[in-house]
């Protein structure tokens, strides 16, 4: 069995990246898809969302106004304060998948693929934590690998997968600048990973390194011995 985290940061790559390893055999799970679901009614990290940010971020409907809820986190400074109400429960949803799927298959690759598997461990020893399984990436994953890219590619695809048609680019440009600029740079995260892959060129090219790659994955998966829950 192998446990992978996938990460990189906003417009990197990671989505293809996991994509493309989903489709050479790998069990992928997207951390932003748990997040969503998790944020939806009847949750209980949608009650403390609306606890903690107030009515206002609900929308008509009755779902989160995701919006209005990335700008109070963005713009008002509130930002560690929303993670630290989804991602104990992300974490702990990740978990548990893993946990069905090497019951499954006791020699699979399984990847969790997020943004933000660094930052986590950063913002919770900022918040004093270091007994948790969120101060340690390590406690969670036995490999990870880095997606990179310049941040001006970075910014540029972002801007052109929310406006294809081009209206608001430049309001996107300035978002993903601010997204970027809470994340930890591509350089210190490379640094501290078992695996980078570079997503400055063509698709073709970074195919080419993660076919690579997951043959590498598939070789350490027999190499790493069932291990206990950290639930």
């Amino acid at each position: 069995m192998l446990r992978v985290g996938l990460t990189g940061g906003l417009a990197s790559g990671k989505s293809t990246v996991a994509a493309a390893l989903r489709a050479l055999g790998a069990e992928v799970i997207e951390a932003d898809e748990l997040g969503r679901e998790l944020m939806e009614p009847g949750q209980a990290v949608y009650a403390e969302i609306v606890r903690v940010f107030g009515p206002e971020v609900v929308s008509p409907d009755g779902i989160l106004d995701r919006a209005m809820l990335a700008e109070m986190a963005f713009k008002d400074g509130r930002l560690q304060e929303l993670n630290a109400l989804i991602h104990p429960a992300v974490i702990a949803a990740e978990q548990r998948w893993a946990d069905q799927v090497f019951r499954r298959n006791p020699a699979a690759v399984a990847i969790v693929e997020s943004a933000l598997i660094f930052e986590v461990e950063r913002d919770a020893r900022l918040r004093g934590e270091s007994e948790t399984v969120l101060a340690s990436w390590r406690r969670r994953f036995d490999r990870i690998i880095v997606v990179t890219a310049p941040d001006e590619v970075k910014i540029a695809r972002y801007a052109a997968r929310v406006c294809p048609e081009g209206a608001g680019r430049e309001a996107a440009q300035v978002a993903a600048r601010s997204r970027l600029a809470h994340q930890i740079p591509d350089a210190v995260k490379a640094a501290q990973a078992d695996y980078v892959i570079d997503n400055a060129g063509d698709k073709e090219a970074l195919l080419a390194q993660v076919e690579a790659l997951w043959q590498r994955l598939r070789e350490e998966s027999n190499k790493y011995p069932a291990k206990e829950s950290l639930e």
